[in-house]
């Protein structure tokens, strides 16, 4: 069974920092790109980073460029997503995810405020 634990979240000022984990299991973690995205309340899904199989591609939302960091450990199955200087509109569920094979997790809460 494929499952993804994300981890991680919190309550944290504006110009903070976080850093969130999605635990995967039930699937060669390596062969598979995956991403992070985020529910912000009343609003859809957002894409927010993707990562390649080695970690050697990232990409970005362009309102998360610069400020967060998608990364991997293919030998702990475990995706990350280092989130600084957060700021109100981050405040979102983010979810990892992986698309080819139709999973997500439960997710994870990030509130930022003062």
């Amino acid at each position: 069974e494929v499952q993804l634990v994300e981890s991680g979240g919190g309550l944290v000022q504006p110009g903070g920092s976080l850093r969130l984990s999605c635990a995967a299991s039930g699937f060669t973690f390596s062969g598979y790109g995956m991403r992070w995205v985020r529910q912000a309340p009343g609003k859809g899904l957002e894409w927010v980073s993707s990562i390649s199989t080695r970690g050697d591609y990232t990409n970005y939302a362009d309102s998360v460029k610069g400020r967060f960091t998608i990364s991997r450990d293919n030998a702990k199955n475990t995706l990350y997503l280092q989130l600084n200087s957060l700021k109100t509109e981050d405040t979102a569920i983010y979810y990892c995810a992986n698309t080819a094979l139709g999973a997500q997790g439960q997710g994870t809460q990030v509130t930022v405020s003062s």
